[in-house]
């Protein structure tokens, strides 16, 4: 089955969202075996709409279009589709019921214009929104299948879930894939690829393919199988003998984090964290609080973004930071062990560095970065050097910082 996905919104084109719809449709579709040969954006005007759906090509199977369901003026993707199928709407007593519930439910007024969300073309299979108020919309022409989602992800996600797949796989003889994929920290795409060499060619061998996915800060390493979930124990194999090669830089699976893997780490062991942090501002406490359960295992941080509050609050000496300077190993070793201290907890990580894009010199130049791990048993501290760049620096010291803990944890 060849799947185009047609999203619509000006929102979509100008940044101001992201397509986040896509990517899942593209992402459920493959995994069931569809092969998506196009995706494209386009702007909620008739013109463009009708030329994205005239512009579809005869071996594609089944298009699905997202967005411009909506009550308001600007959502005119039914009207377009009526123009294209040559039908009309009229009204669906069924999603009109829908609708009126679905206000009562909320105690909430209804508009003239959500009266008119169940008006429908008559070509149409209705495809009922359990989430929402727009209705998605099937049509077939010439053998080929469109179908019409609100562009609310979560309302889009269950019309799909539902009643889109369902369908689908019940027309069409699809062969599902199976995929992994394994998730690595602190190594680059091409320096992992000439390490992993031998294991990458035991995988094309077998009949499988991989596919690198790099990320600032993470490389992720997908297996694919289209013979299905057959294959999910050898592609198992492969990736313990992996994670075998590189203890180092392998982390977990598919959805995992870092944050997600320490916490269970954490719990697992019963010990406690906190951070003090000075370049990374509150990003280390954020990312490993993202994690639900987290107060069973993470106390709090200190933010000791100045020299004074270094001293104060994370008890560093004032001659420690005269001499060797505020970005470097001794005062990272003592926020670290200072924070253990002040915040009670069994391990503490600490990070300080020159965050940029200005304020480094010859001797420490932007990027440069200590962190340090207070551990009821040692303290173990490590320099990084990134780029010129703000952002990715802060990103990439988090992400770092973790990954060296989780080392720790498995030492």
């Amino acid at each position: 089955m060849n799947v185009e996905i047609i999203s619509i919104g000006d929102e979509l084109l100008i940044g101001q969202t992201v397509n986040t719809n896509a990517s899942w449709i593209g992402k459920e579709l493959s995994y069931l075996g569809a092969r998506i040969v196009k995706t494209i954006s386009i702007s909620d005007q008739k013109k463009e709409i009708l030329e994205g759906l005239s512009n579809i090509k005869n071996t594609t199977d089944c298009v699905i279009i997202t967005g411009g369901l909506g009550p308001t003026k600007d959502d005119i993707t039914k009207h377009t589709l009526c123009e294209f199928f040559n039908t009309s709407l009229e009204l669906h007593k069924p999603t009109l019921e829908k609708i009126q519930n679905f206000f009562a439910l909320r105690n909430r007024p209804m508009l003239e214009s959500n009266n008119l969300q169940a008006e429908l073309p008559k070509s149409c299979r209705i495809l009922e929104n359990n989430y929402g108020t727009a209705a998605g919309m099937w049509f077939e022409s010439k053998g080929t299948i469109f179908i019409s989602l609100p562009g609310v992800p979560y309302e889009m996600k269950g019309i799909m879930t539902e009643e889109v797949i369902p369908k689908l796989t019940s027309k069409f003889e699809l062969q599902s894939m199976f995929y992994r994929t394994a998730l690595t920290q602190g190594i680059g795409e091409s320096f992992l690829a000439e390490i992993i060499k031998d294991w990458e060619s035991k995988i094309y061998s077998l009949g499988y393919s991989l596919a690198y996915l790099p990320s600032p800060g993470i490389v992720k390493l997908r297996i694919t199988s289209t013979r299905g979930k057959k294959d999910a124990p050898e592609i198992d194999e492969l990736f313990k003998e992996l994670e075998a090669q590189i203890p180092k830089y392998f982390f977990g699976y598919d959805s995992d984090t870092l944050a997600s893997v320490i916490g269970s780490q954490l719990k697992a062991k019963n010990l406690t964290i906190g951070t003090v942090e000075s370049c990374t501002a509150g990003k280390l406490a954020s990312t490993i609080t993202e994690v639900p359960g987290a107060s069973a295992y993470y106390l709090g941080s200190l933010l000791t973004y100045s020299n004074e509050l270094k001293h104060h609050l994370a008890n560093v000496k004032k001659d420690t930071i005269l001499k060797y300077g505020a970005v470097s190993e001794q005062v990272a070793i003592e926020m670290a062990k200072g924070g253990q201290h002040k915040l009670g907890v069994d391990i503490c990580i600490s990070a300080t560095g020159i965050a940029g894009p200005d304020g480094g010199s010859a001797e420490k130049p932007v990027g440069l970065v200590w962190v340090a791990i207070a551990t009821p048993t040692k303290t173990i501290s490590h320099k990084l050097q990134f780029s010129q760049h703000r952002g990715r620096n802060i990103h990439m010291t988090t992400l770092s910082a973790l990954n060296l803990l989780r080392i720790a944890l498995n030492d």
